[in-house]
């Protein structure tokens, strides 16, 4: 999140879609109501009435995949009202802090352009990806600005020229949203537009799950800018993670293709740490002609934050041998894919022996769940760390399987719990909290730490031992040097970092140094431990000492970055440090005492009007050109700007253009077989309820769960049910061309059938909590999703593919 939960209630608009906020998220819908009981007005998008739509004052179906055809809409509903009535909106946060007044090359092609055909100029359809050479600034270190925002290549007219094929009308004929409705959603929302107004998007799994799930985002980041959202009390842009610790073990290196602290992961070619910063290090641009002269480019602290993760994991080598410790690192190659889809075809395909599963249920967590477990057959061992069996450690006996066919070695560790260990989560604010041990594991269970240690001493004993062992210095010289039983608390000093001259914590990624000789394992996390006995994590003030107490509890527990609570708050203020909203101020200069008060400030330095030359800050300070982007530039797989494609499986041919789907996106070959409309004439989602949890390895077993929900089910609106002879309780097949599943049939309102491009369209609806392990055994939703994944990111297509439903 840019912001955080408490803050909703200072929001006078709240978009919620892609996600079911009273039900998935409880805690934050206390926030939403209270911004509601304030007057705020909340709007919810969903293709399904939810408990979340029913609170809304307005409610906009649409067909899952079209988020990005329905804020393009609004995207150019606003433009065309900024030139009409310039007086309702934020124009100086537009011209001063966004990219708006940039201009950009002239060889750049938008896709509705002549001959492009849905596509942005510089696409190869040889290798599915783009040359970017013209999604540039016309001068790269020092652009050319238009504050008029005339310029027809400034990046203001370019979005006005690509948005202008999103009316109304076509919004509707994708979407399946009625115009009156679309109108009535776009000008509620763009009330937030003025100064002293902030609206603020809430979204989940329902945007991301797609294969342009990075571009739904970009989509409301380009719409949160033109609005002046950015920054603000009750703005910004919120991801409601999908469980407790989802941002924390993100921040530490989850994904394949970050190190902790979001920096790239080597690939081959960086040969060194030279050779790594050139390519992963972006490079400072100044735009000229505004108000602001200096890019902070905060990333050019790269080469600190590597040497100093390096020094966390490799002691004085980092300094000694900096080249010789990064070449420990793995590198991946380039061009090639390692994530979740592209580990279980790798499997399938037999590249990969061995399996550690660390509260990770791929058998069906995952998509096209026929697929990963038939690739699980071909490992030679699985270990998996976790608190009941799951249906991954138990993927050997399956329903349906001659298990003396399968020779994995299949081992189980007993793990503990979150309640039977002590440590930090980060909730989806990034607020790092402190979690005491509440009781012992029972039996052999450990809490991941100590499995961790006591499987990494081994591991270096090995390689130890074995001196032919390839590269054998990445775990003979790693700082391991915890007891078997270790605290928590020291791995949380060691993620903050040492001043490895004097032995003292640092107090923040501020003196971080890049020769090795400062240490931290996540430079984001720097500032949480800044002196011995002082875990900020453990905080439990209940005091709001923030301006007008807007909420930001800043003495409960600790946020990255330094305690920060709202992102780029800098841009809250305008350009002589006063808020845009004197009711909700997140930030104020004080000219008495010539500093900021409030947050902590984004970026340092005076306000823009009062620094001297050459020191006065643009308020977006991780974007190397300092501003915040409308155009997205060279940052996204598939366009600068959103662009409206079909899902992978699609019930029709896209209305915006002859590019059907994204032309980027990640298809994998394994056991993926796509479905047509004449077979699977319905849209498919899947979804989660209150009471279970992910593929439900941790609700399925405890009986009170089971007792509330006991069975799969299936969601289906009361027109197709009649179509379908179907009614509530009998039991129905859907079937996707991945496989078929069998559930509870749940005849419903919420879904009602949606007019898009001429035909009618129903949607089934599909949980994935169930599996054949546990005391309440089903089949999994994720069965039937396609092994298809976004564009930048991999994440699978879990929100919107192809089905027919028959009863059983």
């Amino acid at each position: 999140m840019t912001n955080h939960y408490i803050d909703f209630r200072n929001a006078d608009r709240i978009m919620i879609i892609g996600s079911n906020a009273a039900e998935n998220h409880p805690v934050s819908f206390k926030w939403i109501t209270e911004a509601m009981s304030r007057g705020a007005k909340l709007i919810s998008v969903d293709p399904r009435l939810t408990r979340s739509s029913a609170k809304a004052h307005i409610y906009a179906p649409i067909r899952s995949g079209t988020d990005i055809a329905f804020i393009g809409g609004m995207i150019k509903w606003v433009i065309d009202d900024i030139e009409k009535n310039p007086g309702n909106y934020n124009m100086e946060y537009v011209k001063e802090y966004t990219n708006a007044a940039l201009i950009v090359s002239s060889d750049f092609k938008l896709p509705g352009d002549a001959g492009q055909n849905g596509l942005f100029s510089g696409f190869n359809p040889a290798t599915r990806a783009y040359d970017k050479a013209t999604w540039q600034y016309s001068d790269k270190t020092a652009p050319e600005t238009d504050p008029t925002l005339k310029d027809p290549n400034c990046v203001f007219q370019l979005a006005k020229k690509h948005y202008s094929r999103y009316t109304l009308e076509k919004v509707s004929e994708i979407t399946g949203c009625p115009t009156d409705k679309l109108e009535e959603v776009y000008r509620t929302y763009a009330e937030s537009g003025a100064k002293g107004k902030a609206g603020t998007i809430l979204y989940a799994m329902g945007t991301t799950q797609h294969t342009y799930g990075s571009q739904n985002i970009r989509s409301y980041s380009v719409l949160q800018l033109l609005l002046a959202n950015m920054g603000v009390a009750g703005g910004g842009i919120n991801a409601l993670r999908g469980t407790s610790n989802v941002q924390g073990s993100t921040d530490m290196c989850l994904l394949w293709h970050i190190l902790p602290g979001y920096l790239a992961v080597p690939n081959e070619n960086d040969v060194d740490v030279d050779a790594y910063l050139a390519r992963a290090r972006p490079a400072k641009v100044n735009p000229k002609g505004l108000s602001a002269d200096n890019s902070v480019n905060w990333w050019g602290n790269y080469k600190k934050y590597l040497m100093s993760l390096l020094a966390a994991w490799y002691g004085a080598d980092a300094k000694d041998n900096p080249d010789e410790t990064f070449n420990r690192l793995p590198k991946v190659k380039v061009g090639k894919n390692y994530s979740h889809i592209a580990m279980m075809d790798a499997i399938g395909e037999g590249a990969i022996e061995g399996l550690w599963c660390w509260g990770q249920n791929p058998a069906s967590g995952g998509p096209n769940s026929n697929g990963a477990r038939k690739s699980l057959d071909n490992l030679k061992w699985l270990v998996a760390a976790d608190i009941w069996w799951t249906e991954t450690a138990l993927f050997w006996k399956r329903p349906e399987v001659d298990s003396s066919k399968i020779q994995t070695e299949v081992i189980l560790l007993p793990a503990a719990a979150s309640y039977e260990k002590e440590g930090s989560i980060s909730n989806s604010g990034r607020w790092a909290q402190w979690r005491w041990k509440a009781v012992e594991a029972p039996g052999q269970g450990k809490a991941d730490l100590e499995i961790m240690t006591l499987v990494m001493k081994k591991i270096k004993e090995l390689y130890e031992a074995d001196t032919a062992a390839p590269n054998r210095e990445a775990i003979t010289r790693l700082t391991w040097d915890y007891e078997d039983h270790p605290e928590a608390d020291d791995i949380a000093k060691e993620i903050n970092g040492y001043d490895l001259k004097t032995g003292k914590l640092m107090a923040s990624f501020v003196a971080l140094q890049d020769d090795g000789t400062t240490s931290s394992g996540n430079w984001l996390y720097c500032a949480q431990y800044p002196e011995e006995g002082k875990n900020l994590c453990q905080r439990r003030d209940t005091r709001d000492t923030s301006l007008n107490q807007i909420g930001l509890y800043s003495n409960w527990s600790w946020c990255w970055p330094v305690n920060r609570r709202i992102i780029y708050n800098r841009a809250s203020v305008d350009l002589d440090g006063n808020p845009w909203d004197s009711e909700h101020p997140v930030v104020n200069w004080n000219p008495g005492t010539s500093a900021w008060v409030g947050d902590v400030i984004d970026g340092g330095g005076s306000p823009i009007n009062l620094a001297a030359a050459g020191a006065k800050n643009f308020p977006f300070i991780m974007k190397n050109d300092g501003v915040g982007h409308i155009f997205g530039g060279w940052t996204m797989a598939e366009g600068p700007f959103p662009e409206a494609y079909e899902p992978w499986e699609s019930p029709i041919e896209n209305p915006m253009s002859p590019q059907q789907d994204n032309p980027c996106s990640y298809i994998s070959q394994w056991m993926n077989e796509k479905g047509t409309v004449d077979k699977f004439p319905y849209v498919c989602t899947t979804y989660r309820c209150t009471e279970h949890w992910q593929t439900g390895v941790m609700t399925r077993s405890l009986p009170w769960l089971v007792e509330l929900q006991p069975e799969m089910y299936v969601e289906l609106g009361e027109d197709l049910a009649a179509h379908k002879g179907i009614k509530a309780g009998d039991t129905v097949k859907v079937e996707s061309a991945r496989g078929e599943i069998k559930g509870v049939a749940v005849v419903t309102k919420r879904f009602q059938p949606l007019q898009v491009n001429g035909k009618t369209v129903h949607h089934v609806g599909v949980p994935w909590h169930w599996g054949y392990a546990g005391m309440s055994t089903g089949d999994s939703g994720n069965i039937l999703t396609p092994n298809i994944g976004d564009a930048n990111t991999t994440i699978p297509e879990y929100k919107t593919f192809l089905c027919n439903i028959e009863k059983v």
